[in-house]
């Protein structure tokens, strides 16, 4: 973290937390190594913060699904989910706005204080009868993508890339938490407080969240010698979109997420259809109705558990040690290599055993090895790109995946296609995603080549020209 001591007269002096937490250094060298002096502390108030943001998603997506179901049905849900895609076309230039008045801690803040708002005014019109189900669904999906995306940003911001590479595998492990934490409390903290409680609830863990991000800077600039600059540095005029199309490195990004949400929503589309079928079998076998939701919804609990759990521990145990084994780049490859394999047995034998086993691979590797190298590619990018093209890759271009995944569906129904004919149609996105994947891979390590270490470590300090 180019740790150095702060002036004798500053007011916030971090330096001290150093060396009081030298033992969390060394307890934080199982998930990744080494852990110089300092990195531990950020890194916890980082993966705090990031675990603070998932819990509270998670517990608010039980009250999506409550809210849109309950009050307008299956059909509704599908059309919200098409119109967020539209309606984060607007959102990443407002995001572009406000980066242009508000420095970066600020930018943050706000950010996450106003969808905190938000939850206030949707508990309190809930409470009043106001009908919230759709505006609510469409909310929620534009906090999902803005909030994560803007996190792992400000990550980017203030570590090195070198830094990243290191400790970005402990602020998966707060992802990973999270998102365990705040679905397994879910369905006890909707029972126990009503969908408009859980709001309030997750409004306190954002509300935490903000401070989080105020205490990680203040150490960070207290702490690290370039961070007091990078902090008071301005964001440029330049759009996300617009940085995202003059980049090649970017477009490629932009493909690489797209691709990565068509061939992951297809799967669980496929994974569905098949637990559904199987639950009807089993139904008719045995001529109880009710046993055909109660298998649903088994299959579900102990798949959703697996997968989070094969998640948490690859983050701790796997993540650090592929970037050391096979770099960035090959860890972009182990993702789609699973789903290669596993679509390939599937159109060879279209069982669900074959794609569940394949999905619980998928999904974990994604949750943990994806999900991490996917952040670190903007480590190398200059600080616009890290904030503003980083929101309309992680927005717009994942819904983009949604839109893409749901015409292959619509034309799949049309034509009356078997669960092997949807294998080898996401068999053919997979490909085309390996290729882009080894694009990127090519293009991020030419950026590595032509950038001399001095450039790396100061590539946060500005856009480059």
């Amino acid at each position: 973290m180019n740790l150095e001591p702060p002036a004798p007269d500053a007011r916030w002096n971090g330096w001290i937390w150093v060396y009081r937490t030298r033992w969390l250094d060394r307890a934080l060298s199982i998930v990744t190594r080494p852990v110089y002096p300092g990195e531990g502390l950020s890194a916890l108030l980082l993966g705090t913060n990031l675990f603070l943001l998932l819990s509270s998603y998670y517990l608010l997506k039980v009250v999506r699904e409550a809210l849109i179901l309950s009050q307008n049905g299956a059909e509704a849900k599908t059309y919200a989910t098409a119109a967020q895609a539209a309606l984060l076309l607007c959102v990443v230039p407002a995001y572009d706005m406000l980066a242009k008045r508000f420095l970066r801690t600020r930018l943050v803040m706000i950010v996450t204080c106003f969808f905190m708002t938000h939850l206030l005014i949707f508990a309190g019109l809930g409470q009043v009868g106001v009908a919230i189900d759709v505006p609510f669904f469409l909310w929620l999906g534009v906090f999902s993508v803005v909030i994560v995306a803007q996190f792992w940003a400000f990550a980017s911001d203030v570590y090195t890339e070198e830094e990243g590479k290191r400790l970005f595998p402990i602020l998966g492990v707060g992802s990973a938490l999270g998102s365990l934490v705040g679905a397994a409390l879910s369905g006890h903290a909707l029972a126990a407080l009503g969908p408009h409680g859980v709001m309030l609830l997750a409004a306190g863990l954002l509300a935490a969240a903000v401070m989080s991000t105020w205490v990680v800077n203040r150490y960070m600039c207290a702490t690290c010698s370039n961070q007091p600059d990078i902090a008071d540095q301005p964001f440029r005029d330049r759009g996300g979109f617009r940085l995202v199309f003059s980049d090649r490195y970017l477009v490629l990004i932009a493909l690489f997420v797209l691709l990565l949400n068509v061939v992951n929503t297809g799967g669980e589309f496929l994974l569905g259809k098949l637990v559904v079928a199987e639950a009807d079998r089993r139904a008719l076998l045995a001529g109880d109705a009710f046993g055909r939701q109660a298998f649903i919804g088994d299959f579900y609990s102990r798949y959703f558990t697996v997968a989070s759990l094969l998640g948490l521990l690859f983050q701790i145990f796997l993540v650090s040690r592929i970037f050391r084994w096979i770099g960035i780049r090959g860890a972009l490859l182990v993702t789609p290599c699973i789903a290669l394999g596993g679509y390939v047995l599937l159109a060879g034998a279209p069982l669900l055993a074959v794609l569940g086993a394949t999905k619980l691979l998928e999904n974990s590797s994604d949750y943990s090895i994806q999900n991490t190298a996917r952040h670190s590619l903007f480590l190398s990018v200059g600080r616009d790109a890290k904030y503003k093209a980083k929101q309309a890759i992680d927005t717009v271009f994942w819904r983009a995946g949604d839109l893409v995944q749901a015409g292959l569906v619509f034309a799949g129904s049309l034509l009356a296609f078997t669960v092997r004919q949807y294998a080898l149609v996401l068999l053919l996105s997979v490909v085309g995603w390996l290729i882009v994947t080894a694009r990127l891979g090519r293009e991020y390590r030419s950026r590595q080549l032509h950038e001399t270490p001095e450039a790396r470590g100061t590539s946060m300090a500005g856009e480059a020209s």
